[in-house]
């Protein structure tokens, strides 16, 4: 038997189990996330990430859905990686970059008594051209388009955080069954890489109240990049103004996203270290 050290965290809500790379060896994480994200009969989580040595910037961050499918950026995930570089003295410093396959984030760290407890991240510029979301869409920009998913008419606005995402406003969300029509959109032939939902209801123009459905993992407590996503959806549609802080609500906890004069979407919110543990597996 082999082990694996590990520390479980979480970003409101949104659970990774996350591996030190610059000390534990591993060949294949995309089976070890199938084996460790169930929540019965294992660790329990909505996926693994790497926290990796990086040639470009203080850590690269590796992610891995529950199916074991890498997905190229966590909005949650990425603040509590920059908790545990920071924490753990990999670097003990309050501006931190993280590298992803979506590109070098940088990460600003708030601490209190010598441990980071909230991290705001520079997410980038949004992706709005069709093509490099991707979705199937004739068109500049899809903004509130209507189409049709699972047989029944919705409208739209698909945006990019480094991954893709579908945003669908509501006048409610409690009561959706995002078990049964999730998958519809995930799996959806005008997403050629699946997609990532997000139900909104608009409670003002500074707060949105939001449910989301992710690829390869279902329905998560949270998702950062989704919620950056939506921030940007509700400003295309008009519902919220740019320049200003908006309080995406989530089931376990809020985050602020902004989208700048730069025109970077930047994202605020706590991380939290539940717990260590060590994982025996048949190497």
């Amino acid at each position: 038997m082999s082990k694996i050290n590990f520390t479980k965290m979480h970003g409101i809500g949104n659970d990774y189990i996350y591996i030190d790379c610059f000390k534990e060896r591993i060949d294949n994480p995309e089976e070890l996330a199938k084996v460790m994200s169930p929540r019965r009969t294992s660790v329990g989580s909505d996926g693994v990430i790497l926290i990796c040595p990086s040639d470009v910037a203080d850590a690269k961050m590796r992610m891995f859905n529950m199916d074991g499918s890498e997905g190229k950026m966590c909005g949650n995930g990425i603040r509590c990686v920059g908790k545990y570089v920071y924490d753990s003295g990999i670097a003990k410093k309050n501006t931190i970059t993280v590298e992803t396959l979506s590109g070098i984030k940088t990460l600003l760290i708030k601490t209190k008594n010598g441990k980071a407890v909230c991290v705001k991240v520079d997410m980038g510029e949004p992706i709005l051209k069709p093509a490099e979301i991707p979705v199937v869409f004739d068109g500049e920009k899809m903004i509130n388009a209507p189409v049709s998913i699972g047989g029944k008419s919705v409208n739209i606005t698909a945006v990019s955080m480094g991954n893709p995402h579908a945003v669908v406003f509501c006048d409610e969300i409690k009561d959706l069954d995002l078990e049964k029509i999730g998958p519809d959109f995930e799996f959806d032939p005008m997403f050629p890489e699946q997609v990532n939902t997000e139900f909104i209801k608009v409670i003002n123009e500074n707060n949105l109240e939001m449910r989301v459905w992710e690829r390869g993992s279902g329905e998560t407590f949270a998702c950062g990049t989704g919620a950056c996503a939506a921030a940007v959806a509700a400003i295309l549609c008009g519902y919220c103004r740019k320049e200003t802080e908006i309080t995406v609500h989530l089931k376990c906890g809020n985050l602020i996203i902004t989208y700048g004069a730069d025109g970077h979407i930047y994202m605020e919110g706590p991380a939290e270290k539940a717990y260590e543990g060590v994982y025996e597996y048949e190497s």
